[in-house]
């Protein structure tokens, strides 16, 4: 199973030098066919939204981080931080598994 990540340009860019497949997204309507293809390939295992671009589908965004479970959603900082009236990465991960990083 592979990692993909959904996200602005920089974002996409930056994970591709660690060897992650991405797709660059910036309207609604790309968000979406860029999340209807990757829940349709059964490779993807771990799916990555940077939270800029995550504000273009909000609930369907938060739908899928609480349901599915493959592939496995997760919300990341954007390229300008983590945005302050959002938990933090470790605190979703020990809500969503009950394990504290």
């Amino acid at each position: 199973m592979k990692p993909l990540v959904i996200g602005s340009q920089d974002a996409v860019w930056g994970f591709a030098l660690a060897g992650v497949r991405g797709q660059v997204v910036s309207t609604a309507e790309e968000l979406h066919a860029a999340l209807d293809a990757a829940l349709a390939n059964k490779e993807i295992g771990i799916l990555l939204i940077t939270e800029d671009v995550a504000e273009f589908a909000r609930q369907r965004v938060e739908l899928l981080i609480s349901r599915s479970t493959i592939p496995l959603v997760v919300e990341i900082p954007g390229p300008q931080g983590a945005a302050t009236n959002r938990p933090a990465l470790a605190e979703v991960l020990q809500q969503t598994i009950g394990v504290k990083l």
